[in-house]
């Protein structure tokens, strides 16, 4: 992470290099998303919280407020047209309540990434945060708060006891690999039947892995790779599998 940028520019940079707009918008996709400096003030607000109660509820490891800027915030925003296209494009597909809002869970949501940089990102879509940890959802339902998120729901709920089948989109940013237990859990149980799993992954390589030994349980995938600024030397790419 080469750079000369203090952790507030080191953000609005990342988000002007990822492309979002300047200022909030609605997108051709019809999705709206928030501008630079709106997403920046909100996350900025969201860090402070963090580094405030990390240690404290063991929320997410990072070693310092660049760390938590590029490896989490830029991370999880990384894909955000990716994002934008995939919702978009169920809409256009005929997507069930086309007029409803758009539904995402945060699979094992932790310390809010990827949902809480997403909600702050996307504010007409709904984001439920689901978390086992009744510590972390103490903390997510304060940052949800403290932000004015009205899009964010929190559900202290093993992932198995979510609703099922509530979800345009199942957000999975962690290290754990797809097994079959999982994809039938993520995908075919909390997703609807026109829905997807957007799962945040390293190396393609090891994405190939995972992706031989759940064949059988899924209708198809892509890989996306994309880049996260300032983590240039770190493969980064988003799965979409579909049921």
């Amino acid at each position: 992470m080469a750079h000369n940028l203090p952790a507030g520019d080191l953000l609005r940079e990342g988000l002007r290099l990822l492309g979002f707009p300047g200022a909030d918008t609605v997108l051709d996709s019809g999705v709206a998303v928030r501008g630079v400096e709106s997403v920046a003030a909100l996350a900025e607000r969201y860090l402070r919280e963090l580094e405030l109660f990390n240690a404290a509820f063991d929320l997410v490891g990072a070693d310092n407020r660049e760390d938590l800027v590029v490896r989490h915030v830029l991370d999880s925003l990384a894909p955000w047209k990716e994002f934008a296209s995939l919702l978009g494009g169920m809409k256009a597909a005929g997507r069930p309540g086309a007029e409803d809002p758009y539904r995402v869970a945060d699979a094992g949501s932790g310390a809010g990434f990827p949902g809480i940089p997403l909600a702050v990102a996307f504010p007409e879509i709904s984001f439920t945060l689901i978390e086992r940890m009744s510590k972390r959802c103490a903390f997510l339902e304060n940052c949800s708060a403290m932000l004015r998120l009205t899009n964010v729901k929190v559900l202290n709920s093993e992932i198995e006891r979510a609703p099922s089948g509530a979800y345009d989109a199942v957000a999975f940013r962690a290290f754990r690999p797809l097994d079959r237990a999982m994809i039938r859990t993520l995908l075919a149980r909390l997703a609807r039947p026109h829905g997807a799993l957007a799962a945040w992954k390293a190396r393609s390589e090891k994405i190939g892995e995972e992706m031989a030994g759940i064949e059988g349980e899924i209708g198809g995938y892509g890989v996306l790779p994309l880049t996260v600024p300032f983590l240039d030397a770190e493969e980064r790419n988003l799965v979409v599998i579909r049921p």
